[in-house]
């Protein structure tokens, strides 16, 4: 397990680098952090706070972002972290090549929770996956959103505890999950569905190419055609063909 709470010091420092123009603020990343930046990254007024941390090529990071106590930080190539989004705690985040948080996000694990059961406290969005805003998620224990799924519109809740204990939540590849969807710990949602407004997922569904909707959630009937398209459309028009 790495190191998840940081001094003061530390955290002051780091907040003074973040204000720098990039020309200055990449190479004191690496030379008094050990970061691992590559090139032609953009980095905006954002505290990044993490014991390992690696940012590969190309990749954007807007303004007013907080990365705190993060054991290990990984963003793949070309990926985007928009504005005011706060990522904090855990042993690892990883967000993939393509990816997108887009702005006011919250990301959190709970440090050193009383549990019963062992704990794996790793976030992991998938290559050319999407969290657009206004979204609260809690990673415990394990939360992984599988490559190009949209976790879509506003106001949606991924939670991995109750009480003393935690199961991990998962969200296939190529699903869209809509507006104000709650899942709760040991939520598991398939690939290639779409999530209706409003759902609550509260186990696991199986089954792909289904819609999903009502409280608890269930698959109602199989995606048309035309929704099978729509789910398996690229997130990006950039996007490479491997993703």
């Amino acid at each position: 397990m790495l190191r998840r709470r940081s001094s003061k010091f530390r955290l002051a420092t780091l907040a003074v680098v973040a204000l720098l123009p990039g020309l200055l603020k990449r190479p004191l990343y690496r030379r008094l952090f050990g970061y691992r930046i590559g090139r032609r990254v953009s980095l905006g007024f954002s505290l990044i706070d993490a014991a390992e941390c690696e940012i590969a090529d190309d990749v954007r990071v807007g303004h007013l972002n907080a990365f705190v106590g993060v054991g290990k930080l990984w963003v793949g190539d070309h990926a985007h972290i928009g504005h005011l989004n706060v990522i904090r705690g855990g042993d690892e985040v990883s967000i993939g090549r393509y990816a997108e948080i887009l702005r006011m996000n919250e990301i959190n694990s709970i440090p050193d929770p009383l549990v019963v059961n062992p704990i794996d406290p790793r976030f992991s969005l998938g290559d050319g996956a999407i969290v657009t805003a206004g979204h609260k998620i809690d990673f415990t224990d394990r939360v992984s959103i599988g490559r190009r799924s949209i976790l879509g519109g506003r106001n949606s809740s991924l939670w991995t505890h109750n009480r003393q204990r935690t199961r991990p939540v998962e969200i296939g590849e190529l699903t869209y999950v809509g507006s104000e969807i709650r899942v709760a710990p040991g939520g598991v949602i398939p690939s290639r569905c779409i999530v209706g407004i409003g759902s609550v997922v509260t186990g696991r569904i199986e089954g792909e190419h289904q819609l999903i909707a009502g409280v608890p959630a269930r698959a109602v009937k199989p995606l048309s055609e035309e929704d099978r398209f729509l789910v398996e459309h690229k997130t990006r028009p950039d996007l490479p063909d491997d993703i």
